[in-house]
């Protein structure tokens, strides 16, 4: 969902947008299948997906058989890096995007990362995107031969999900076409989000705070 709000933001900004997704090792292939539909539905000139295996790292119940958390109360969301943290994840989606970048002659990268209604990921705050954005202007050559600058936009980055949900209707995206979920539950080959992630908690409550119905289907909504 927060994906999809910031390409919207890009074009919105008169930007020509090249989307970048990852096959990573992740535990389904549902977002990439909803990363497709929203870069279609969004006008994106281009989508790429890069395959690389993080399961060769480990180290998260995105990338690993560790058991992804259900469940948690709110206060413990956000309280600490949870086990679903993917050990240098976004380090490696910007710099790989950062390298296109550079070959398509683009100074601006866009990145969905949120900080107010997270799971408390070090790599999606602004300490984070400042001190990428310093490496960015001195390590490569677009930069230190050519003048050019990168900028890295965040523009959910302090904005709670109730906001997202209604900037997404703002902007006209269809959010039936995303797909949040840790763990999907299948039905026959249907997915369907769990409703007990922390992805899936964070989001429903977004839309319940901003009076909306999420499309999506869940295989097991908290009741409220």
């Amino acid at each position: 969902m927060d994906s999809a709000v910031v390409l919207a933001e890009a074009a919105h900004a008169g930007f020509a947008t090249h989307a970048l997704s990852f096959d990573y090792g992740q535990r389904h292939a549902l977002e990439l299948e909803a990363a497709r539909r929203v870069a279609e539905h969004l006008g994106a000139v281009e989508h790429r997906v890069l395959a690389l295996d993080l399961r060769a790292i480990g180290g998260s119940a995105l990338t690993s058989e560790l058991a992804v958390p259900k469940g948690r109360r709110e206060v413990e969301i956000g309280a600490g890096v949870p086990v679903t943290y993917v050990p240098a994840r976004n380090t490696i989606f910007l710099s790989l995007a950062l390298a296109w970048a550079e070959v398509l002659g683009a100074e601006d990268l866009f990145l969905g990362v949120n900080a107010l209604d997270s799971s408390g990921y070090p790599d999606c705050r602004p300490a984070f995107l400042r001190a990428f954005e310093e490496l960015a202007n001195v390590a490569t050559r677009a930069a230190t031969e050519e003048g050019r600058r990168f900028r890295i936009h965040a523009p959910l980055l302090s904005m709670a999900k109730r906001e997202i949900v209604l900037r997404a209707e703002e902007l006209g995206i269809d959010l039936g076409l995303t797909h949040t979920c840790y763990d999907p539950i299948f039905a026959g080959t249907e997915g369907l989000a769990c409703g007990r992630c922390d992805a899936c908690l964070l989001r429903l409550r977004g839309f319940r705070e901003a009076g909306r119905v999420d499309p999506l289907r869940y295989a097991d909504p908290p009741a409220g």
